[in-house]
């Protein structure tokens, strides 16, 4: 939810018989736009702040944040400054510790990314190059201090690949190697992803998971399989208007299924009713604000979302439970 940047003022003279002049005021230097935003859960019971202005021209943000209960108690306090966009310092007052995170751009088709803590002395390095062209980027991740051989990933128009290197119980180190592939056929795309964790000696949790999604302006449909755990589950969505949506998944290994129903009551509301067979739960949600969107872009700047949740076996007992997000410009 980025402030608007402040504008220079301009004033036109009236024109006279021969010709017409505009002269550009100075800048207005008023004090920093501050900006507050507030949430709370009533399931954790607990309101989450936020202080945020920009400084120095608005080329640094400066935020703070932190937690308090019922009671006042304040806990998590942490204050973020960001400079340009390309050095980031976190420090956490209670544990009184700094993190710092920097991105830098080494000629045109490399940047490298840090990481730091202060407290424990040790981070991270990241650097990415462009291969050719920008959907080919091959990326670097090395420990400091390092211990192991970088972890190296591979993206491409049609996946990527990761190799990184992992140490299990008896420090035996392997190299473990990630992958997703994507390809269209039958109108539709298809994915696999392999996933091989190397985790513990005589224990390798390899598995690969195969979809195939298939979307028009009317349906989705997605069969997937996990192997070789052969779970197999199929998601179905269905678009009956602009405003109504039905979608409900069924996993044949456990005979599990949740379905979801979602109804745009207006342009800032929307109702979802749902159930899920494997906690044996309904629920019944009411979102006032875009829900994936910004606080920014809600009317008078607030989200609010009301959840009633039933249980199967105790229908008698619903929990009711709310959640508000509220911002104000000073």
């Amino acid at each position: 939810m980025a402030q608007p940047a402040a504008q220079s003022l301009q004033v036109a003279q009236q024109p006279s018989s021969d010709a017409s002049v505009s002269v550009a005021a100075p800048k207005n230097r008023s004090r920093p736009a501050v900006r507050v935003t507030s949430e709370y859960d009533s399931d954790s019971q607990v309101f989450y702040h936020k202080v945020s202005c920009k400084i120095i021209d608005e080329l640094a943000k400066l935020r703070i944040s932190f937690m308090n209960n019922r009671d006042g108690e304040i806990s998590t306090p942490m204050i973020r400054l960001d400079l340009w966009k390309r050095l980031v310092v976190d420090y956490d007052v209670e544990a009184r510790n700094a993190f710092v995170r920097g991105t830098f751009d080494v000629g045109k088709n490399v940047e490298i990314e840090t990481y730091h803590d202060l407290k424990e002395k040790k981070g991270e390095v990241m650097m990415t190059t462009i291969l050719a062209q920008p959907s080919y980027k091959l990326s670097l991740v090395s420990a400091v201090p390092s211990f192991s051989l970088p972890k190296a990933r591979l993206q491409f128009p049609r996946g990527e690949v990761s190799i990184e290197e992992r140490q299990d119980e008896q420090g035996q180190k392997t190299l473990s190697m990630d992958g997703i592939l994507r390809g269209k056929a039958l109108g539709g795309v298809c994915t696999a992803q392999f996933v091989d964790a190397n985790l513990k000696a005589n224990d390798s949790d390899r598995n690969m998971k195969l979809r195939y999604c298939y979307k028009d302006e009317q349906m989705t449909f997605i069969p997937e399989i996990v192997l070789p755990y052969n779970a197999v589950s199929v998601t179905f969505k269905r678009q009956f208007g602009p405003s109504d949506k039905l979608s409900y998944c069924y996993h044949f290994h456990s005979n599990d299924f949740n379905a979801v129903y979602k109804k745009g009551l207006s342009e800032d509301m929307k109702l979802k009713v749902g159930y899920d067979s494997e906690v044996r739960l309904g629920w019944a949600s009411l979102w006032v604000g875009d829900e994936g969107g910004k606080t920014k872009s809600a009317p008078m700047k607030m989200k609010l979302q009301l959840m009633v949740q039933v249980p199967q076996d105790d229908i008698l007992n619903p929990l009711f439970m709310f959640r508000v997000k509220k911002r104000w410009d000073f």
